[in-house]
């Protein structure tokens, strides 16, 4: 079994989209376009990335308004994981052709790809109401309301799968858990008894009533569960990950930081271990290595504003002011409702004699607390964790 939910659908969308781009468009007046055009299309089914762009873009150059030779750039750019210049194709398509969903479904894959996951939701959300029957958009669009915890949306949302995804593990773990936060109870356990019906005593079982101990702060018997998938099959991914995440919240983080650190090993470009090792590291007073730990991360994924707030306190923590007040901007920036970036912010403003300035954020900060649930503040604290099972593609 392969945790792929939403990411296994990426690369297929992305060539059913371009499919769709093209028939939704009218292609350039002249036989030398519908030749270059033609030629990229070629170009992009081989993989030869860097002869399709060379096409659409002298396609572009002769017809600026064919929408399937921008929606051609914005696929290329995808694969490439450049994502503001797909993003920008992919627009430009889409004021072209606003019927062909297969753009906005990729508009909503770029910002999905990025984790952002509340960027995502309006662009699936359009292709969802043009086609009511879209598998994908469907199942993408619930798990970006899972994963910003807009949990009732995302139980309705999946129910509707129920039909072609009830022999997937990780939709039935989705599903049970977005019902039972949703106060569906009766969708939690039937999600739960088709879970233990399919899952039987597999090691991916485990896993995942392991992670479903994890979401009840059942650290325990997650760890029992997660225990006996480990055993099972000691290369299970995101296994060692999910014990590292239960050992952390027990403040055993040595034990922590070997999980984190196994699963390093068979995932090494997960951008959560290096999160989480920086975050064990700086409880264990390691800073030096807390800090590559961050910066690790940050170059697996930009969008980290766990990572960001974790250096800032490290530097404030040194002294090291001006690379405080940079990661707290970063930092933000990613998470503008969060109040301990502005409360770290004033405590950091305060010791460079900037005391106005420094009040304006604790006052800030103080009225956040009063109306926002500080989630970045539970992330860098262990109460909650990223599941990058959930969103990651296959290789």
């Amino acid at each position: 079994m392969r945790f792929l939910a939403g990411g296994g659908l990426f690369l297929w969308v992305l060539c059913v989209a371009a499919a769709a781009c093209q028939q939704g468009t009218v292609p350039a007046n002249s036989d030398s376009a519908r030749t270059l055009f033609n030629r990229g299309e070629e170009a992009l089914r081989h993989g030869d990335l860097d002869g399709a762009e060379k096409n659409f873009r002298q396609v572009v150059a002769t017809n600026p308004n064919d929408a399937g030779a921008r929606a051609n750039l914005g696929v290329i750019y995808m694969r490439r994981e450049k994502w503001q210049q797909a993003l920008a194709e992919l627009r430009s398509a889409e004021r072209l052709a606003p019927r062909v969903t297969g753009i906005r479904l990729n508009i909503g894959l770029a910002y999905y790809r990025q984790y952002e996951f509340r960027s995502a939701i309006a662009p699936f959300e359009s292709v969802l109401r043009d086609q009511p029957d879209s598998r994908q958009a469907r199942y993408l669009l619930g798990l970006c309301y899972f994963f910003v915890h807009r949990y009732a949306e995302a139980a309705r949302t999946m129910e509707g799968l129920w039909a072609q995804e009830s022999a997937n593990l990780n939709y039935l773990y989705v599903l049970g858990i977005a019902g039972g936060e949703a106060g569906r109870h009766d969708l939690e356990q039937k999600a739960l008894a088709r879970l233990i019906e399919v899952g039987g005593d597999s090691p991916e079982f485990h896993l995942l009533m392991g992670k479903a101990h994890l979401q009840r702060l059942e650290d325990n018997e997650a760890i029992a569960e997660l225990e006996r998938a480990a055993q099972a099959d000691p290369k299970l991914p995101f296994v060692h990950y999910n014990l590292g995440v239960a050992y952390r919240r027990r403040h055993d983080f040595e034990r922590a930081k070997a999980e984190f650190l196994k699963d390093v090993a068979l995932e090494p470009d997960v951008a959560f271990n290096y999160e989480e090792l920086g975050a064990v590291c700086t409880s264990l007073q390691q800073d030096d290595a807390a800090v590559h730990y961050f910066l690790e991360a940050l170059r697996r994924d930009s969008h980290s504003a766990t990572s960001y707030f974790g250096l800032a306190k490290i530097y404030a923590r040194q002294a090291k002011y001006p690379q405080a007040l940079k990661a707290l901007e970063s930092a933000g920036r990613l998470d503008p409702n969060s109040s301990s970036v502005h409360y770290l912010r004033g405590q950091v403003l305060l010791h460079t004699a900037r005391r106005a300035e420094a009040q304006s954020e604790f006052d800030i900060a103080s009225r956040m607390q009063k109306t926002i649930r500080d989630e970045l503040e539970r992330e860098v604290a262990g109460e909650k964790h990223p599941e990058p099972e959930l969103i990651r593609e296959p290789k």
